[in-house]
């Protein structure tokens, strides 16, 4: 049976307390009670809370009164992160509209999809992307609001830009392209925001085994919850100042970083693209409290020949979660930092946690016990009977933070009645302690997680099959130190494109259609692969043996 972790928060309620309405409604009091408190800061800009409001809702009224977008029509966002990615964020639920967050490193083909899918006409992109979304324009969508990062950072910055801020493109003239600074000039008002909790807010896309990603459709109220779990347990106010570098389009970096600072009220240093070099001086000119992080960030900054031990000295808590910490990682934080990296366990799913660990008890490669109001247990998944405490068996988790289900998507495979309740079957496998904490050992699905984000070999395999020359394909995970796990694909090609076909040349044409993380990294060419007695190719001989040599 499911029971909460004896290690419990001291004082902490099972039941979390919740604010009245929307993540909107948090940020709307936030910048009442302190307009002037900074919100962001960005690359040597800071933005104010009563700034921030004025931006969301003056793009809130443009989305309304130009774009035409109505209660519950979705809405893509294509943009780093940047106060930019905030504003468009609470501007689409601002509208009453549903957020569409889009990984900025998709190519047109994947970004075709997701407008298809979702039903999108709206978008909302940085102006790195026009090129990618141009085909897209006055087919399949009808406005695109392009935004230059660069607007928002000082002339006399003393920090190293990315190129994506950097460059300020200019969008296509054709019909249906808008400028950000013109949108937000127009200073259009919104109507009354109607939005109830259990409205459809947000559906960020997660892939399946069959190929295609599908889209999580979360409600205010999951969201919401999510984040105030998050400023909650890791004990935040406006006092602080928190990291957002892991992608804002991501679950962990969207509620852990960005919707926990404004319900908060704490102030967010963003930068738009990882560099590790940054990290000395932004800490120490922002006093950083919270750092929100994946181990591959940590070992890089570690590992810096710039980086100075002072910037950590207001640094109270470091967490993360997507991969495993290093047991020496963690170590050397502890005895030179006196800092206990903070892991934690969730899925787009879920709107991120459903298990943290205690800050006062944590476990090293541990993803923690339960959160609030959510019951974790660990069943058999054949049988589906539940297991006892140091059994090994299949997650599964019931509460708030749970998807209402996929966007026209069946899920009768995704959810189980379980004492009465609808459980969500996490398809990872792992273990539960005498004292609530529970371990993860290996995977149900078949996924690669490469440095935090999932690849689905189904989807890459898919898209690597439309190359003229692959015969067939098989997409497996390779370890990997720095990222854990990378993508290998294993080869097959027609007689005739024999002599002329190479790795290279697949993988650069790989590179051209998939995000980076997806597209394979190694790219091995072989006769034929194996198969099972149904005929089907062997992927799990050919993963067992990458990972047995």
């Amino acid at each position: 049976m499911n029971s909460v972790s004896p290690l419990w928060p001291v004082g902490e309620p099972w039941h979390l307390p919740m604010p009245e309405g929307t993540l909107y409604h948090a940020l709307a009091r936030a910048a009442q009670q302190r307009p002037r408190h900074p919100v962001t800061a960005f690359y040597g800009a800071t933005l104010s809370y009563g700034e921030l409001r004025q931006r969301i809702d003056a793009m809130a009224g443009f989305l309304q009164h130009v774009c035409g977008v109505k209660r519950g029509d979705r809405v893509l966002i294509a943009l780093q992160n940047s106060p930019q990615y905030m504003i468009a964020y609470y501007a689409v639920m601002r509208a009453d509209a549903v957020i569409v967050p889009v990984n900025p490193m998709n190519k047109t083909e994947e970004i075709a999809f997701l407008v298809a899918d979702s039903g999108a006409t709206v978008a909302i992109v940085g102006s790195e992307l026009c090129e990618i979304f141009a085909p897209l324009l006055g087919t399949v969508l009808s406005h695109a609001v392009v935004a230059n990062y660069r607007d928002e950072v000082p002339t006399d910055t003393p920090y190293a830009l990315p190129a994506c801020v950097r460059q300020s493109n200019e969008q296509p003239s054709s019909p249906g392209w808008f400028r950000w600074h013109e949108a937000i000039a127009q200073a259009q008002s919104p109507t009354p925001m109607t939005a109830a909790p259990d409205d459809l807010v947000i559906m960020p896309y997660t892939s399946g085994t069959t190929g295609k990603p599908k889209a999580c459709m979360h409600t205010h109220r999951s969201a919401l919850f999510t984040a105030v779990l998050q400023a909650r347990w890791y004990r935040l106010g406006h006092n602080d100042v928190m990291t957002g570098f892991m992608p804002l389009f991501h679950v962990a970096g969207m509620q852990g970083s960005m919707n926990a600072a404004i319900v908060a009220g704490a102030t967010l240093v963003l930068m738009a693209r990882w560099d590790k070099d940054l990290i000395p001086d932004l800490f120490e000119a922002h006093g950083v409290t919270f750092w929100n992080a994946a181990p591959t960030m940590i070992v890089d900054v570690l590992a810096s020949a710039g980086f100075r031990d002072g910037s950590f000295a207001r640094l109270k808590v470091l967490t993360g979660g997507g991969a495993t910490m290093p047991a020496a990682v963690a170590e050397r934080l502890k005895t030179r930092f006196n800092l206990d990296y903070i892991e934690g366990y969730g899925m787009t799913e879920t709107m991120s946690p459903t298990h943290l660990n205690p800050l006062a008890a944590p476990k090293c490669q541990c993803l923690g016990i339960a959160v609030h109001e959510t019951d974790a247990r660990v069943i058999d998944p054949d049988t589906l009977e539940e297991l006892g405490d140091g059994a090994v068996g299949e997650i599964i988790v019931h509460g708030p933070q749970v998807l209402r289900g996929y966007w026209n998507k069946p899920d009768a495979d995704t959810f189980i009645q379980f004492d009465g309740r609808r459980f969500l079957r996490t398809g990872d496998l792992g273990y539960r302690d005498a004292e609530g904490y529970f371990f993860a050992v290996d995977r149900l699905k078949r996924m690669i997680n490469v440095s935090g984000f999932k690849v689905w070999p189904a989807e890459v395999e898919a898209m690597m099959y439309e190359h003229p020359a692959i015969r067939e394909c098989c997409v497996i995970s390779s370890p990997d130190s720095y990222r854990g796990e990378t993508v290998k694909a294993l080869v097959a090609v027609h007689e005739a494109a024999r002599s002329t076909i190479r790795p290279e040349d697949i993988l650069s044409w790989s590179r051209d259609r998939m995000a980076s993380y997806k597209a394979p990294r190694s790219v091995v060419l072989v006769d034929s692969l194996p198969r099972t007695e149904s005929n089907k190719i062997s992927w799990r001989l050919l993963q067992d043996a990458e990972w047995n040599q």
